[in-house]
């Protein structure tokens, strides 16, 4: 299976008062073009640290981070970010965050579209994630688990060829989190790359590959 990402010898350090903190130190790691890779470990083991480097966000202090085929460390910001807009969609914790209240749900989704300078049809996105009928309401009157939905819906509407989710179930209840794991199963089986960190036991079982980390360190992977 070819991979979208390579990683060799990652580390990320922090600046803090008390001196340099080590995020993610030593970090060797290939991740499939297609499928799910769940990013797992007790908090504090430096998985959103690696989720971040892995969406562009944080270039490492070492080592080296290749995205199809190309060395993202060593580009500039700009390059970075033109890659972000291009390739990734990002999906936060707290399904809000993901979402702009001001706009309806099918706004939500040609924004995020047009952040991409590429088109949408809403109708569609909604229709392949349940979600069908709800393009006109308010994004209040969605359930956790159905704005979790569609900001992975405004992921495909930008055509993302990487979908990151930081703890994308952390947030929800039980019947909320189904929505999203049915979510996951429908873009694995859609040939997408799926990234996401996560403790959620029901979740890791979805991992075509699971990678382990404590302290920071990459413990195993399989």
């Amino acid at each position: 299976m070819p991979e979208i990402f390579k990683l060799r010898g990652v580390g990320v350090d922090y600046r803090t008062p008390a001196g340099v903190v080590t995020g993610i130190d030593d970090v060797t790691l290939d991740i499939p073009a297609n499928g799910v890779t769940v990013l797992a470990g007790p908090s504090g083991s430096g998985k959103s640290t690696l989720l971040r480097v892995l969406g562009l966000f944080e270039p490492p202090a070492r080592g080296e981070v290749r995205f199809q085929g190309a060395d993202v460390g060593a580009m500039r910001h700009r390059a970075r970010r033109e890659l972000r807009r291009k390739h990734l969609g990002l999906i936060l914790q707290n399904p809000p965050d993901n979402l702009l209240g001001y706009l309806s749900v099918a706004d939500n989704l040609r924004a995020a579209a047009e952040s991409a300078k590429v088109t949408c049809r809403p109708d569609d996105i909604l229709a392949q994630l349940g979600l069908d009928g709800t393009g006109g309401w308010d994004i209040t009157a969605l359930s956790g688990g159905q704005q979790q939905r569609l900001a992975f819906g405004c992921a495909l509407a930008r055509q993302a060829t990487v979908i990151l989710a930081d703890e994308p179930t952390s947030q929800l209840d039980e019947a909320s989190a189904d929505l999203v794991l049915d979510t996951l199963r429908y873009l694995v089986a859609q040939d997408f790359a799926v990234l996401v960190t996560s403790h959620d036991e029901r979740l890791i079982s979805l991992g075509a590959r699971v990678a382990r980390l404590r302290n920071g360190k990459l413990e195993s992977v399989a």
